[in-house]
């Protein structure tokens, strides 16, 4: 599987430097580390969590599971016997055992340049131990589901590991997403709380998120399901006094205007219970496989899955993986620029750094506001040494140019990362050459919510890189690449990614809902967790991923469901029938272009157009808003009714090789379809 030997040619290697203080400095450690993790993963694993403070030690196993469906139940579990808390072992333990209380836990960077905050490990402790006060003053208790819809805000980290602290499981709902989508969120949880804030603003738009909490408790309501009570923090006006940790005046962030209905039977302000909460909290200790969070992700059917995680395993293999993908040093400076409302956000912003008393920055705004050279104007403000963010976001930045990187330094730099999708050579070469000057190595890492952490990625000293390619396996991961038939292909080929045995980070099941959880990822191959990517690997053995297999789009890093958008396109009036696909974009990796097929008497039209764009909006968020809308007057279907996507994919690049359609039930559907193709869509 790992070659005896890296390739020398055509890769890109760390530097000497570099390799003088990595945790893996040579590609024969990294093999060596590999083989024992996969052949002894007790072993492995037990080192690693020997850095972990555990109020009683596992029995049994280290790891016990079942991946093939055919055998019982599929599970996975991770240390059976032990408790602890990973609120305890990413605070307490910092701040008294590691003596890290002084250290800054978070820099935080809001939307507006000159609006910051510092918070050190000690005043996050003391605020995470007064809001898991209130919380429990509000009835929450152990395994109880909360559901958190908040900005960039250090208050977001804060709730997050309140609920830990007193085993409840949170729920966070990524600020971009609509009413309705939380409702969904909330009633499927079945959460007992909601804490949002008054508003934010992203860019220079202005986002009134309690009026989105409103609308989405009414609708939970409405559905038989009401939310006793709701927590707000007042982000845009408030008082210094207020504010976690030491910052500067608010600036332009304060919004005193802001309209924030309230509902004195449901509402409670997160300030007011605060100030009358002690800074003492215990904390529950929680079984090893207690859940800690649900984080939803879209399916295929249409309907998000509530990707389930547990304590111990989801804590050994978040700091692990940071630990070793960034080479982690106690004098670094490490932002990661994605939204914790997303499973980077859990990882490798909340988890996996604070596992390790590291240093993060926390950035609320957008990487081309107010201009674009906004995030390495941070780079320099900070001293960034280790920068992860988005392809997305770097082809974006390409667009502009050298000259908005170039005019800042960038000298503390030392290792860039990659992830939501798979880079393109090219931004890849860019991110290289331009942002990291030729000197900082590129950790291309793939991985995805279910994976909790990265399961294929460069090492930094260790491996040498080639652009495009997610390398090697992480410890403990053992990838197969499978055919149609389910037959595992040795040396370069092409086909299913699979992973053959499960690691302590990975997903538990799918909440209220393991039968799911066993379709989805086991049924199709069993014995296998199957990713839903398509992979290649290569001569020299490196793994490439070409995307998603099922019908899943990947943009700007977004997962999203065609049957999802689909659901929301139909619930127009106009609208008899709809199928969506993805067309290549040069900045969002994929975009969304979908064929809509109108009632009878209905007309197509820019007004009908913005209606179904501010439709998908409402039902989903602005991430899933189409970038084309295609009248099709048909559908191209086999006889037995089924759409033929792959058709739709190449009417949508406006490809006339359509390959074999001997299936297709009417062929001038197609005619028509190339014709009324969208104008803006070349």
């Amino acid at each position: 599987m790992i070659p005896d030997k890296a390739p020398k040619e055509d890769v890109f290697l760390g530097s000497e430097d570099l390799k003088k203080e990595a945790h893996v400095p040579s590609f024969d450690k990294y093999k060596e580390l590999y083989i024992h993790s996969v052949e002894n993963p007790g072993e492995f694993w037990g080192d690693v969590a020997k850095d972990f403070f555990w109020r009683n030690k596992h029995t049994g196993q280290f790891l016990d599971y079942n991946f093939d469906v055919t055998k019982g139940e599929i599970f996975i579990k991770c240390m059976e016997g032990a408790t602890t808390n990973i609120c305890y072992n990413l605070l307490d333990r910092n701040v008294h055992e590691k003596k890290l209380a002084d250290k800054i836990a978070f820099l935080w960077e809001g939307n507006e340049p000159g609006d910051e905050l510092t918070v050190t490990y000690r005043e996050l402790l003391q605020r995470v131990c007064q809001f898991a006060n209130v919380l429990k003053s509000q009835g929450v208790k152990k395994g109880d589901r909360v559901s958190i819809y908040m900005p960039m805000v250090v208050e977001l980290v804060v709730a997050m590991l309140a609920c830990a602290r007193i085993g409840a499981v949170h729920s966070v709902v990524f600020a971009g997403f609509s009413a309705e989508s939380l409702c969904e969120r909330i009633i499927d949880s079945q959460c007992s709380l909601l804490i949002t804030a008054d508003g934010f603003y992203r860019g220079d738009k202005l986002i009134n998120l309690k009026l989105l909490s409103d609308e989405a408790l009414q609708k939970c309501k409405d559905k038989g399901f009401p939310v006793k009570k709701c927590i707000m923090l007042k982000h845009l006006s408030k008082e210094p006094e207020e504010i976690v940790g030491s910052r500067s005046p608010p600036a332009k962030r304060s919004c005193p205007d802001l309209e924030i209905p309230w509902n004195p039977e449901v509402d409670l302000c997160w300030h007011t219970l605060i100030k009358g909460a002690s800074d003492d909290c215990e904390p529950v200790w929680c079984d090893s496989e207690d859940p800690l969070f649900i984080l939803y992700t879209s399916g295929s059917t249409g309907k998000p899955k509530g990707v389930l995680h547990t304590v111990s395993g989801y804590m050994l293999y978040t700091a692990i993986t940071f630990k070793l993908v960034f080479d982690y040093q106690p004098d670094d400076i490490y932002w990661c620029t994605a939204d914790i409302g997303w499973i980077t956000g859990h990882s490798y912003i909340t988890y996996g750094p604070m596992a390790l008393g590291a240093t993060s920055v926390l950035f609320e705004g957008l990487p081309t506001y107010p201009d674009v050279s906004r995030m390495w104007e941070i780079v320099d403000k900070y001293h960034v040494t280790k920068f992860y963010t988005a392809p997305t976001a770097i082809r974006l930045l390409m667009k502009f140019g050298n000259e908005p990187v170039q005019k800042y330094k960038r000298k503390s730099l030392k290792i860039l990362g990659t992830v939501g999708e798979p880079i393109n050579p090219e931004a890849w070469q860019w991110y290289y050459n331009v942002v990291g000057e030729k000197r900082c190595p590129v950790v291309d890492t793939f991985w995805q919510t279910e994976t909790g952490g990265h399961v294929l990625t460069p090492l930094p000293a260790a491996t040498p890189m080639k652009p495009g390619s997610a390398t090697f396996p992480f410890f403990g991961v053992v990838p197969a690449i499978l055919n149609e038939s389910g037959e595992e292909l040795e040396g370069p080929s092409e086909g299913y990614l699979v992973f053959k045995q499960p690691w302590p980070g990975m997903m538990r099941t799918v909440y209220g809902n393991h039968q799911r959880f066993e379709t989805t990822y086991f049924k199709k191959f069993p014995g296998y967790y199957v990713t839903g990517d398509g992979c290649r690997r290569d001569k020299d053995g490196y793994y490439w991923i070409t995307g998603r297999i099922d019908d899943m789009l990947n943009v700007s890093g977004h997962l999203l469901s065609t049957a999802e958008v689909e659901s929301a396109l139909v619930e127009h009036k106009a609208v008899a029938e709809a199928a969506v696909v993805s067309r290549p974009h040069p900045v969002k990796g994929e975009s969304l272009y979908c064929f809509v097929t109108l009632n009878d008497g209905v007309s197509y039209n820019q007004t009908l157009e913005a209606e179904l764009k501010k439709q998908v909006r409402e039902k989903i968020g602005a991430i899933a808003t189409p970038d084309y809308i295609q009248n099709a007057p048909g559908l191209p279907k086999t006889r037995s009714g089924k759409i033929m996507r792959r058709v739709l994919r190449k009417v949508a690049c406006n490809e006339k090789d359509l390959g074999d359609i001997s299936t297709l039930a009417d062929s001038s559907v197609v005619e028509q379809l190339f014709q009324n193709r969208c104008c803006t869509a070349v």
